[in-house]
Parts: structure tokens; sequence; C-alpha cells
């Protein structure tokens, strides 16, 4: 009977672990295409790593006022305006509204795609600061 436990406990363990590596390689693969996309955009794609600032910049990449960023606040709004923000990137990267449904339902997916394909992004540079 104690064999039967131990070898339940190793199975947990393993799965543990795969799903650490799975997660933890999820978000090495999001801050990578996060990053390549900001540099595509002309902004620093450091900026990814910082909380608050990765919303300005996208912002600023989408050309929507800095003050929509109080709208993250609103609870229900706040849906709202991520989809306003993710159908305008798809377009300032020269994608039309299928890609920015793609963009919603398979983020990380079709962020990637964005990062890695060969859309460039169409709309002028600002500086960040």
């Amino acid at each position: 009977m104690a064999q039967i436990v131990g070898a339940s406990s190793a199975a947990g363990a393993g799965l543990g672990l795969m799903f650490f590596l799975f997660f933890f390689g999820m978000i090495f693969v999001t801050i990578a295409a996060q990053w390549k996309v900001f540099t595509k955009a002309g902004q620093p794609g450091w900026a990814c790593l910082i909380p608050i600032l990765n919303l300005l910049v996208i912002l600023k990449i989408v050309k929507r006022p800095m003050w929509w960023i109080l709208l993250y606040l609103i609870p229900l709004v706040n849906f709202v305006i991520l989809i306003i923000i993710i159908v305008d990137l798809a377009k300032a990267f020269g994608k039309g509204v299928g890609f920015a449904i793609g963009l919603i339902i398979l983020g990380p997916l079709f962020y990637l795609i964005l990062a890695f394909g060969s859309a460039t992004y169409q709309l002028e540079p600002e500086p960040i600061f």
C-alpha cells in the first residue's frame, strides 16, 4: 500500500514540474514576443517588463491618449477598452479585424505571429518620453 502512495506522489511531483516548466516557458515566450512588438513599433523593448509602463507604451503604439490608462481601472469598461486596443494594435501592424479576434482568443500565439512574422508597423513611431 505504501508503494502505491509513493508512486502517486512521484507522478504528482512530475506533473508539478511539467506545469512549472510550461508556465515559465510561456512567460518567457510572451515577454520575447512583446519585446519584439515594442521594438518593431520604434519603442524600447525593455518597457514591456515594467507593469504600468507597458500599458502606456501600447497606448502610444496604437495612438490612443494616455488618460485611457484610467479606463483600465473601471470594471467591465476595461474589457471593452482592452478589445479596442487589441483591434488598434492589429491595425497598427497592417492586420485586420480577423487577426485582432485571433489576438483576443489565442493571444500568445497571435502575438508571436505579430512579433516574429512579416508584419511591419504602419503608423509613425513616437518617442517614449
